[in-house]
């Protein structure tokens, strides 16, 4: 599953609206984007498949970092193309995981298109977009699809919008 030579960049840009949508949780509930706004700072988590090595390591991390997000007024929204069944069952699996995982199912990847990181293999890049509580985008950073990317720096640019 590693990267083939492409240009590993979103199609979004920094201060750029982040495109609203509405998926359904590993539970079925949805979850709105919009419902965030004016309320918290989110960290919308961009993994390529549940159930996978690095996932597996990165996705728990999260929840983790807990005090440190909710502190800084943030909201931390896992996403993938799995279904709801799928992200239920991984959740579950992952014993822990305490912010919404949602599923980019169908239309397939409609969500990890719009911010321009779907791969043509059929999932998403892994990467990280930080939206600042008006609903632009503060940060997109796509990362090396076998590396678990660095929190601190997603806690540390957090912390320069309060």
């Amino acid at each position: 599953m590693e990267a083939p030579a492409m240009d590993r960049t979103s199609t979004l840009k920094v201060g750029d609206m982040a495109p609203d949508f509405t998926l359904k949780d590993q539970n079925g509930a949805p979850v709105a984007l919009s419902s965030f706004r004016g309320k918290k700072n989110v960290v919308l988590v961009f993994h390529p498949l549940a159930f996978t090595s690095v996932c597996a390591v990165q996705m728990p991390g999260y929840s983790k970092e807990r005090q440190s997000f909710d502190g800084l007024s943030a909201q931390v929204l896992g996403l993938s193309v799995d279904s709801v069944p799928a992200l239920k069952s991984w959740a579950e699996q992952l014993d822990g995981i305490d912010y919404p995982m949602l599923a980019d199912f169908w239309p397939h990847g409609e969500v990890a298109q719009r911010y321009g990181v779907f791969r043509s293999e059929g999932f998403s890049e892994r990467a990280t977009c930080v939206i600042h509580k008006a609903g632009t985008i503060r940060s997109i950073e796509i990362h090396e699809v076998g590396k678990v990317p660095d929190r601190t720096k997603i806690i540390k640019l957090l912390g320069t919008l309060q």
